[in-house]
């Protein structure tokens, strides 16, 4: 039984100890740092990228260890290999969803079956595909410029049918492409309110938020959990295959910061929508996305100085998870 909280102290007994722990890992791994920079044995890049893991880990631990890591990266890799190889570029799209899966099928059998902590089995095997994405890639940035990419495709078909509808040829190819997007994430949302909907896909969903109950109905929760995190993956992977020929070029540092920009995304859409339902929950990820890039070049419009871009972030992903919660005890005031 947990002693009672002190009067003048607001929070509960176990929430006051974890931040005081937080606090005190904080402190010192500050110290560690900062001595490490200017002793010359670390970059601040290392100091800052390290001083990350331990949000990363919060959020992996608050969502109940089931949120994979990403591997954006992956898909932009594979695909960029590939189209640079010749290969068409639905090909190398698609294989770049394969890489993806089997990257998230490692992570489900290092959790299901080999008995590795979520976190953990994420941690190993994103670090594990940073240097087989470098060794794939060949070097650290690799051009599409001289190939075709679904993008080109799209533009090359669609562009000119608006061109031809009055609309200036360069704004013709931005909606070509701004549509083609559009049209992949509302597939990909329908594929997966259908999937969620099948039995296999109900008995994910359960082996997901209640994994005792799925077992008790003869479920193999291990094999949901691979699948689950195949599927997951993949998507990531796709995506990383699309910003890879949308932005003309893939480089090894594409997928930094994504886990952050995911969670903001998720939680602004959370907060704009709702999660009441299945459909809800994906229309709320997508409005999310899209809305968090809005706030996003909005802010780089403005003059924002984008080394403030971090802190921006962060202030919109409190403001996400802040905000429902003040409008709900307000509306019960």
């Amino acid at each position: 039984m947990s002693p009672p909280p002190l009067a003048v102290w607001p929070l509960p007994y176990n929430t006051t100890v974890v931040v005081v722990g937080v606090a005190a890992v904080g402190f010192a791994a500050g110290v560690v740092g900062c001595f490490a920079v200017l002793r010359r044995r670390a970059l601040a890049g290392d100091a800052a990228a390290h001083a990350t893991l331990f949000g990363v880990g919060a959020a992996f631990l608050a969502s109940g260890g089931r949120r994979d890591l990403p591997v954006l990266l992956a898909g932009a890799v594979v695909a960029a290999v590939l189209l640079s190889a010749g290969v068409d570029p639905a090909l190398a799209t698609l294989a770049g969803m394969a890489a993806g899966a089997a990257a998230g099928s490692v992570t489900g059998v290092l959790h299901a079956f080999l008995g590795v902590e979520p976190l953990l089995a994420g941690i190993l095997v994103s670090t594990a595909l940073a240097s087989v994405n470098l060794v794939v890639l060949g070097r650290s940035n690799v051009p599409l410029g001289k190939v075709t990419t679904l993008f080109d495709a799209v533009e090359r078909t669609v562009g000119p049918v608006l061109a031809r509808a009055g609309i200036d040829r360069t704004l013709a190819g931005e909606l070509a492409r701004t549509g083609f997007v559009l049209l992949v994430v509302a597939a990909a949302a329908t594929a997966l309110y259908v999937f969620f909907r099948t039995r296999l896909g109900t008995a994910m969903r359960a082996g997901g938020d209640t994994p005792t109950m799925a077992r008790a109905l003869g479920r193999d929760t291990g094999l949901l959990t691979v699948g689950g995190l195949a599927i997951s993956n993949s998507l990531t992977a796709a995506a990383g295959s699309l910003v890879a020929q949308y932005q003309g070029f893939a480089d090894v540092q594409m997928g930094i910061g994504m886990v952050v920009w995911g969670m903001a995304s998720v939680f602004l859409g959370n907060a704009l929508v709702g999660a009441a339902g299945l459909g809800t929950a994906l229309t709320a990820a997508a409005a999310g996305s899209v809305t968090f890039r809005l706030l996003v070049a909005t802010a780089l419009r403005a003059g924002l100085d984008p080394d403030w871009l971090k802190a921006a972030t962060a202030a919109v992903v409190l403001a996400a998870l802040v905000a429902p919660r003040f409008l709900g005890s307000r509306k019960k005031s």
